[in-house]
């Protein structure tokens, strides 16, 4: 009796281990990593707001690399590049993954400028978001350099027309933001977007928002994060 209990338990450890990863789920990357020849990768995600370990990949003799992971929906990832160097700088690249193949290729020296991404929606609209918002960025930083110059001399004139085109710039970041997740409201860029950047945004324009996603956005880990943002919001609304 003891002996079958014995083998019963060894057969469910077994199994156990070897629990088969659902393909339906899963995203594979492939990628490669030009000039590197020595280092370790290291996928992540958050969980519970904790950056988490999802997989790993030893790279030796040359910078190819293939990683996964199960998820429900498109969601971020963090690729992490641990050199030998010593240099912790330019070692992570962030992006939107989704199930299926997704494809990486970029170069040691410019790890996360130079990063290619294949095969993620979600994450060429995120490209499109970030490549318009450093244009806004830029052009911040330009006007506030004149109108610190425009302190500097006292000009009066100059201080009060830069101000003038810093509230413009910033009126128009914060209705493309709202346009862009307006548009894209059936794809996990919406909620996320949202949530990054516009989370203190009048609730009238997110309840447009929300009323334009479907179920699976919705009941997603971001989508449930925007509802919480819109109930807050419109708390706060009627507290004013």
């Amino acid at each position: 009796m003891k002996k079958s209990f014995y083998i019963f338990y060894i057969i469910i450890f077994i199994t156990s281990c070897n629990t088969p990863i659902d393909n339906n789920n899963l995203m594979q990357i492939d990628g490669v990593i030009s000039d590197l020849r020595k280092g370790s990768l290291f996928l992540k995600k958050y969980q519970d707001s904790v950056l988490v370990t999802i997989d790993s990949f030893e790279i030796k003799g040359n910078g190819v690399f293939n990683l996964k992971a199960e998820l429900n929906g498109p969601e971020i990832f963090h690729l992490y590049l641990k050199k030998d160097d010593g240099d912790s700088l330019n070692d992570r690249i962030v992006f939107f993954g989704s199930k299926g193949n997704i494809k990486i290729k970029t170069r040691l020296k410019t790890f996360e400028s130079s990063a290619y991404i294949e095969g993620s929606e979600n994450n060429d609209l995120l490209e499109e978001y970030k490549s318009i918002s450093r244009k806004f960025n830029s052009k911040n930083l330009e006007l506030l350099k004149l109108y610190l110059e425009a302190q500097k001399s006292q000009n009066i004139k100059l201080i009060d027309s830069f101000q003038k085109q810093i509230n413009r710039l910033n009126k128009r970041r914060y209705l493309y933001t709202l346009n862009f997740a307006n548009t894209h409201s059936d794809k996990m860029i919406s909620p996320f977007i949202i949530i990054t950047e516009m989370d203190n945004a009048n609730p009238s324009y997110l309840d447009t928002i929300a009323k334009k996603m479907p179920e699976n956005i919705r009941n997603s880990k971001y989508g449930k994060s925007f509802f919480r943002i819109l109930k807050r919001n419109k708390k706060e609304v009627k507290l004013d």
